[in-house]
């Protein structure tokens, strides 16, 4: 089975990536956000674009990307834009959204764009042109509201594999603890029957908190922490999130 390597990290086996999200929304600030982060525990940094005050700018977001590229070589580096539908700070037209996916994917700093599936009308050439462009795409579904049923989950995971993302992500809210059981066995089925598809699956807000420890029993391969700005209720400190998933990492590589 073909694994997923992106800057010699293996995505979808053993102990979960952190993801740290960079909410500024001044350019400087957002650099300073991304140097910091370079030299922190986060595996990932994920710039969230939606909260650039000057999203809307194409050359602005181009300064930026240019601005960070020598400080994420070492680290992956991952581009969103977070919908206010699905989440995020801002709402955008979709052929902007479009171009600056691919302003992102043509520049060569980024690793990984996040794709919000389902606002696509037709989501699949879009993620082929992003891969064709050598970056590496996770489509993306968020339900703020609710947390669906076991079968409509795997439903929006089976969709987005099928449309050919390199990596699935779905976050959803739970109303009880039934519901962040109900995604943790979504997310181990789909991860025993699609091996060769990494998957990023979270239950938000306090109650849903233990889906961002647990990824290497269940199987989500990334886990989101913060720095200085949460992008979602329920993140964990990003020093704390670490010291976590190391004690766990360890107590299931022990021999009893």
């Amino acid at each position: 089975m073909k694994q997923l390597i992106v800057k010699n990290r293996e995505i979808g086996t053993g102990k979960p990536l952190i993801c740290v999200p960079v909410m500024e929304t001044e350019k400087e600030a957002i650099i300073s956000e991304i140097e910091s982060l370079s030299q922190s525990a986060a595996d990932m940094m994920e710039w969230r674009a939606d909260a650039f005050e000057h999203f809307f700018d194409e050359n602005a977001v181009r300064d930026v990307l240019k601005a960070v590229e020598p400080m994420v070589k070492e680290k992956l580096f991952l581009y969103t834009f977070r919908t206010k539908s699905q989440g995020g700070e801002a709402e955008i037209d979709s052929g902007l959204l479009r171009r600056l996916h691919f302003l992102a994917a043509e520049l060569g700093c980024v690793d990984l764009v996040d794709l919000e599936y389902f606002r696509e009308e037709n989501p699949n050439p879009h993620i082929v042109r992003l891969q064709e462009m050598g970056v590496k795409v996770i489509a993306s579904h968020h339900d703020f509201q609710k947390t669906p049923a076991p079968e409509k989950m795997k439903m929006l995971l089976e969709s987005m594999r099928a449309g050919g993302a390199d990596i699935v992500k779905l976050a959803v809210m739970p109303e009880t603890a039934r519901d962040v059981l109900n995604l943790l066995e979504v997310t181990e089925n789909f991860k025993r029957e699609h091996p060769e598809t990494p998957v990023i699956t979270m239950s938000m807000g306090g109650l849903g908190s233990i889906s961002r420890l647990c990824g290497e029993v269940f199987g989500s391969c990334v886990t989101f922490g913060a720095h200085r700005k949460c992008s979602a209720p329920g993140q964990y400190q990003m020093q704390e999130l670490a010291a976590a998933l190391d004690m766990l990492h360890k107590s299931m590589n022990t021999a009893l």
